[in-house]
């Protein structure tokens, strides 16, 4: 086996301090110590944003160990490799010379591999009388099994990341789920709320909370940004249970009465006061009849569509939503969380339809806090389709681009 003292590159490359030590550590290993190269390479691969190379570097690396004959990286074998660029390009899947020669500059730098240079820049072995390598002049893959153990703690560490990110991404999604359905539920059943014990509260308050929690949540996050959000909403989450709660320990369980809380309940359809002054001044002047504004024409898009762009709506569906009913049926409990009242929401379905006023609220509540006033924006949508003005399809594509750009920048 040839000796690795340190070498200096060929040509106008330079040697750096980095490069010295990269030479030092190759000549540290342990006779003893076994690698598996694939392995080994694996937890490269999971340990590349630490270690600053790229994948198209790696697939040069992977390329490298396919020109080792056996598995098993030791510390007694040579272990350098010496194929000419034309063998390394076909088996980096025809990468050019030039970015070959680049990416194994990265990972030379990278410390992942030793370059061993001849006198004149060439790559190749020599033999003795008894057809073993005496000497050979390449790409010295020393720093693996050196640096083996390294590269399985980086690995672990990111991996161990990996899953304490994935957990409380989850944990966001379900106390997400719990709380938007739980205050549906809160709606719909009348349920009296005295919040976070600061006083008389309505369900628009909790809801109005819960929205400027989650728009908190930024696109791409950290697991240090997510967990103090994760921890808010869990603590909204027991707030609006803990009031469910005590409103059934309250209640009377006789069926009357049950019943007489149902029929009340589904009687009265105003669950919110009026937001908007000018509503109460037009049912003031209601004596002078109103013609009824034309419904807008426009052709039925698919639920499907309509999902993809507003997700946040299934959150608010007690058995998710399979079909126009169930959305529809959905978006009457939405309608009351974002605070737009009934009249409003009357005047919409009668100018747009049933289905394009429900989808236009899916649209509100996915933009969040955008809109400050959803029932002045569901107004003054109305108001542009009596004027022939509204467009629901550009809305929908709006919506469904900016989901697609959240997914490509996440």
């Amino acid at each position: 086996m040839q000796s690795h003292s340190p070498t200096t590159p060929f040509g106008r490359r330079s040697l750096t301090l980095a490069h010295v030590a990269s030479q030092m550590v190759a000549t540290e290993r342990p006779p003893e110590k076994i690698v598996h190269k694939w392995k080994i390479f694996h937890a490269i691969c999971t340990a590349r944003p630490r270690l600053g190379v790229s994948e198209r570097a790696l697939s040069v690396l992977n390329a490298l160990l396919t020109f080792h004959p056996e598995t098993a990286l030791t510390g007694e074998d040579d272990l350098i490799v010496f194929p000419s660029n034309h063998q390394l390009s076909r088996r980096a899947h025809g990468m050019p010379a030039s970015t070959l020669r680049r990416h194994l500059a990265v990972l030379v730098d990278a410390g992942l591999i030793v370059r061993r240079d001849s006198p004149n820049g060439k790559r190749y072995a020599r033999k003795d009388d008894a057809g073993e390598i005496e000497l050979a002049f390449g790409f010295d893959l020393s720093p693996l099994v050196v640096r083996s153990g390294e590269f399985e703690n980086l690995a672990a560490d990111i991996e161990a990341e990996a899953r304490a990110l994935k957990l409380v991404r989850e944990r966001i999604t379900l106390c997400r789920r719990d709380i938007a359905k739980m205050i549906a539920t809160g709606i719909e059943e009348g349920v009296p709320t005295r919040w976070a014990g600061q006083g008389p509260a309505d369900w628009q308050e909790v809801h109005a909370a819960f929205r400027a929690m989650v728009a908190q949540i930024p696109r791409t996050a950290t697991r240090q940004e997510l967990e103090p959000i994760a921890d808010e909403l869990s603590q909204l989450a027991d707030d609006v249970l803990n009031l469910l709660e005590a409103h059934i320990k309250s209640k009377n369980p006789s069926a009357n009465e049950s019943h007489t809380e149902r029929h009340i309940q589904n009687s009265n359809t105003d669950t919110f006061p009026d937001l908007e002054p000018r509503l109460r001044e037009g049912r003031a002047a209601g004596a002078a009849p109103k013609p009824q504004p034309s419904r807008v024409a426009e052709g039925p898009y698919p639920l499907g569509m309509v999902l993809s762009a507003c997700p946040d709506i299934v959150d608010y569906a007690k058995g998710g939503i399979s079909n126009w009913r169930d959305f529809f049926a959905t978006a009457a409990v939405v309608r009351s969380s974002l605070g737009i009242s009934p009249s409003a929401w009357e005047e919409a379905q009668t100018v747009l339809g049933e289905m394009q006023a429900a989808v236009v609220v899916a649209c509100i509540l996915q933009r969040g806090t955008a809109i400050r006033s959803a029932g002045g924006y569901l107004r003054g949508l109305t108001r542009k389709a009596e004027l022939g003005e509204f467009s629901l399809g550009p809305i929908l594509m709006s919506q469904i681009n900016s989901r697609l750009h959240e997914k490509r920048t996440a």
